[in-house]
C-alpha cells in the first residue's frame, strides 16, 4: 500500500507539472520515476484521484487535477522526487493571527490534515482548499516561530 500511495501522490506531481494527453504520455513519465504498472492500473488511479481531462490554453487536452479550475501549472522546474520531499508547499504569508499557505493544486488538504494532527500548541487550526490553507495562530506567536515549527513537515519552508 505504501508503494500504491507514492504513485499516486507521482501521478499528482507529474500532472500537476506537465501537459500530458494520453495514458501512454503518463506511463512514460511514471517509468521515468520508476514505477512499472499497466495500462488498467493506471485507469483505476486516476479514476481515484479523479483526474479529467481539460482543454489547455493551446487547444489539446490534458490531464488536471480535480478542482483545478483555473488550470494552472507549475511552472517552476523541480524533479519528481524534490517536489514530493515538499508538501506541495509554495509560499506562506502572515496577516496578524492569519497564516496563508498556498500549495500545487491537490496538496492543501493533506498538508492542512498533517499540521492539525502534529499537534502544534502555537496553531489554533486550518481551514483547507484545493491549493490555499488558512492557518489561525494563537496570539504572541511570531511568524519566525510559526515558520520554525512548521519546518518539521515543510522542510523547504523559510
Amino acid at each position: 500500500m505504501k508503494n500504491k500511495n507514492r504513485r499516486l501522490e507521482t501521478i499528482k506531481v507529474i500532472v500537476s507539472s506537465k501537459e500530458l494527453g494520453s495514458q501512454e504520455e503518463l506511463l512514460s513519465e511514471l517509468k521515468k520515476e520508476g514505477f512499472r504498472l499497466t495500462q488498467a492500473t493506471l485507469s483505476r488511479d486516476l479514476k481515484q484521484l479523479k483526474v479529467a481531462k481539460a482543454a489547455s490554453s493551446n487547444g489539446n487536452y490534458v490531464y488536471v487535477l480535480p478542482n483545478d479550475t483555473m488550470y494552472r501549472r507549475n511552472t517552476q522546474q523541480h524533479s519528481v522526487n524534490e517536489m514530493l520531499a515538499h508538501s506541495g508547499f509554495i509560499s506562506i504569508d502572515f496577516s496578524t493571527r492569519v497564516a496563508v499557505i498556498k500549495t500545487r493544486p491537490g496538496y492543501a488538504g493533506s498538508l492542512a490534515y498533517d499540521i492539525d494532527n502534529f499537534g502544534f500548541e502555537e496553531i489554533l487550526g486550518t481551514v483547507a482548499g484545493d491549493d490555499t490553507i488558512l492557518l489561525v495562530v494563537r496570539e504572541n506567536c511570531t511568524d519566525t516561530q510559526i515558520k520554525r515549527i512548521l519546518s518539521v513537515l515543510i522542510p523547504n519552508i523559510h
